[in-house]
């Protein structure tokens, strides 16, 4: 694979387009002079995650004694989670009862930008030609710059929206991301048993 190939890959993984629904539902609640603060900062912690699996990943999961397909079937079970409250709303919004409804790294820098598929193909990366870690490094640092502009701009998605639209776009994501956490988690689940068996 090559640097270009590596970047588009991660940047379909990363879904910027597909996450808009969910990163507007999760601030919704959230001050509009803040907004683009803390989609910054939760992308900054994204890239910062994805670095460290490109350089330290397949050691921190040796070193946790842990597989691929735990981070699979975890971020699985989170997205059901956040897609369950995304369908049937509760007060407190659907990250709970957070401070000054902030999220904070769950769900928008993991598992939406920096997911399962995200940092298993950084370790994939690194693992098929370590000699090439820059070229890695920037087809990572690529996808997430582009990831972030357009994320960066949701906010404006929001004001043409309205609190309608909104609701109406959150529920079809959490439908969608119902299934696409089922997935995930089939997968997860599919590897762990194709090794146990080989």
């Amino acid at each position: 694979m090559d640097t270009v190939s590596a970047f588009v890959t991660l940047l379909f993984v990363m879904d910027p387009l597909g996450n808009i629904p969910v990163f507007l539902a999760v601030l919704k609640d959230v001050e509009a002079k803040r907004r683009q603060w803390v989609i910054f900062r939760e992308m900054l912690i994204a890239l910062v995650v994805l670095l460290l699996f490109l350089y330290a990943g397949s050691a921190m999961l040796d070193l946790l004694n842990l597989r691929q397909e735990s981070i699979s079937i975890a971020g699985a079970i989170i997205l059901f989670l956040i897609a369950l409250r995304m369908i049937f709303p509760n007060p407190h919004g659907v990250m709970g009862d957070t401070p000054d409804g902030e999220p904070f790294i769950v769900p928008l820098a993991i598992p939406m930008v920096a997911g399962p598929s995200a940092l298993a193909i950084t370790m994939l990366l690194v693992h098929k030609d370590p000699a090439r870690m820059l070229d890695w490094t920037f087809a990572v640092v690529g996808a997430w710059g582009v990831c972030a502009i357009l994320l960066l701009a949701s906010p404006l998605l929001l004001r043409a929206l309205g609190a309608r639209g909104l609701i109406a776009m959150e529920r079809l994501m959490g439908m969608i991301l119902v299934i696409i956490s089922v997935q995930m988690f089939f997968d997860g689940v599919q590897k762990f048993l194709s090794l146990a068996a080989a």
